[in-house]
């Protein structure tokens, strides 16, 4: 999944480069079912503020793909579902970027690798040293970083990294991006 049409690559904006599954969404393993899709408590509140600083982009690896798991129309419905539930809070995202592959596939852009960063970067014109990355897992740290973001943030309880401030919730995420008034 790409940029939406008509996105222009002339006006450099900053974004929040969001990983999905235990950042924005529950968990669920492999989600193949749309109703299985549950707001991570506090995301949408949090993403209405912080859409109108950043551009907010997903990006994501969903191996349940490539290793048979889940269908491409399981994955699209999930993902049209994630877009519905957000999009009934008020959020917009500006794209949506997944990565089909296995860890042992090899591909460029299966986080910790830069490419699905590097790829919405160009597509949707983002500024990657203004940029944030916020995700669950070390390796979403790690791709942010790689390409480019000034920071990358580490969501929920999972301990710290010595490149990445971490943050145990949505609030958490708020306050050390700073509010729209009193921005950090």
């Amino acid at each position: 999944m790409t940029a939406p049409a008509g996105a222009s690559a002339t006006a450099r904006r900053r974004a929040l480069l969001l990983d999905r599954d235990g950042t924005l969404i529950v968990d669920v393993g492999y989600p193949r079912d749309p109703a299985s899709v549950v707001a991570m408590p506090g995301a949408i509140d949090a993403l209405r503020e912080l859409q109108h600083r950043f551009a907010l982009v997903i990006i994501s690896n969903q191996s349940g793909l490539g290793r048979g798991r889940i269908t491409a129309a399981e994955a699209q419905a999930v993902h049209h579902r994630v877009l519905e539930l957000f999009g009934q809070g008020g959020v917009t995202f500006a794209g949506a970027y997944y990565c089909p592959h296995g860890p042992d596939d090899g591909c460029r852009c299966r986080k910790p690798a830069p490419g699905l960063v590097l790829d919405a970067a160009r597509e949707l014109g983002l500024e990657l040293a203004t940029s944030v990355m916020l995700g669950d897992k070390p390796s979403d740290v790690a791709a942010g970083l790689a390409a480019g973001c000034g920071r990358a943030l580490l969501f929920g309880s999972a301990g710290a990294l010595d490149d990445a401030a971490r943050c145990a919730d949505w609030a958490a995420v708020v306050r050390t991006l700073g509010s729209a008034s009193g921005e950090r």
